[in-house]
């Protein structure tokens, strides 16, 4: 009886999950088999979920941490389908107090998922409440005010707690050595885009000439979520220009129209590598200041910005800074400065 409630793959949406648009959500992997890259990660969410299917048993608690847009919250609906589960989903923003996340945890049933996006926004009294709910399966409240309260145990359904970040390292101790599985997400392969692009298209129903794929895998910064963007802003202009398959002209119109290059960088990343180089002779330069001169916030060129251009070699990061390499130098048609080239050898 459990196991025919659980097929029923609903999903509850709790205070303020990130919205996803219906398309969106039709291009999505509903299964592990459908789920392009991350090969160690799936081998491993295999035995495991096959283990804890065998004992009858949630999956272990799972932190998923990676650059944005490489399918986290993807690969943790993906886990519910897999095991059969009901997924609550939540931000770790839209949790202000533990009355919030005391309510979620009290409404799980047996084999649940609580799925917490950005989790390293946390505020610490929920983290604490978590600590009880992960390690022992309780939840302590405190009932009353002042000489009259008292503490109250409750008792908590088995369940598993799936949390999502971009930043691992602003999780506390406490709570991320609570997690048993810890899975890093990393960029994906060209290959592997190639294939993300393909089955969009396929979905979407958006034939791809010859190469036309590749050229789509190329801009797409090794991320789905860009892939997935560049087939539907390809769609249009296919449709509106009525070329069918898509060809080369297409992608690169539509890519030029975007002011992205065929690398995957945008204007905004042209920007960041010109200012370093222009403006600090290739660096370093902090973080803030950058950030003050191109009018965007740091966490926004941190998290978005960086980790594609650092995977790709365009810059390097030091205690003094952000620093210019050659390869940036290349890409804005800048000769590099002769003391600078002996300084990199």
């Amino acid at each position: 009886m459990v196991l025919q409630r659980r097929r029923r793959e609903q999903t509850m949406s709790d205070p303020a999950p990130q919205a996803v648009d219906a398309v969106e959500q039709t291009l999505r992997p509903q299964y592990l088999q459908e789920y392009v890259g991350q090969e160690k990660i799936k081998e491993h969410l295999q035995i495991h979920m096959a283990a804890a299917r065998k004992r009858k048993e949630p999956l272990g608690h799972t932190l998923l941490h990676g650059p944005p847009g490489l399918g986290k919250t993807t690969l943790a609906h993906v886990i519910a389908r897999e095991m059969a589960a009901q997924i609550r989903v939540t931000s770790g923003p839209a949790l202000e107090k533990p009355g919030d996340i005391a309510s979620l945890l009290t409404n799980l049933q047996v084999g649940d998922i609580l799925f917490i996006d950005e989790v390293h926004r946390l505020r610490p009294p929920l983290e604490e409440i978590l600590y009880g709910a992960m390690e022992d399966g309780v939840l302590d409240i405190i009932i009353g005010k002042g000489p009259t309260a008292r503490s109250v145990r409750l008792q908590l359904q088995p369940f598993s707690f799936i949390g999502a970040t971009t930043k691992v390292g602003s999780i506390s101790a406490p709570l991320r050595d609570r997690f048993l599985h810890v899975f890093k997400l990393g960029f994906y392969s060209a290959g592997e885009m190639e294939s993300i692009v393909e089955r969009a298209s396929g979905i979407l129903n958006v034939p791809l000439g010859a190469g036309a794929a590749r050229l789509l895998a190329e801009a797409s910064r090794a991320t789905p979520r860009v892939g997935n963007r560049l087939i539907r802003a390809v769609r249009d202009f296919a449709e509106v220009r009525g070329v069918s398959p898509v060809d080369h002209s297409i992608v690169r119109e539509t890519l030029r129209c975007l002011e992205i290059d065929r690398d995957g960088l945008d204007a905004t990343d042209h920007r960041v590598l010109r200012t370093i180089v222009e403006s600090f002779a290739g660096g370093p330069v902090g973080l803030s200041t950058l950030a003050a001169i191109l009018a965007e916030e740091e966490d926004t060129l941190e998290e978005v910005y960086e980790p594609y251009l650092l995977q790709q070699g365009y810059l390097q990061r030091t205690p003094k800074g952000r620093i210019a390499t050659p390869k940036a130098y290349q890409k804005v048609g800048i000769s590099l400065p002769v003391p600078v080239q002996s300084a990199l050898l």
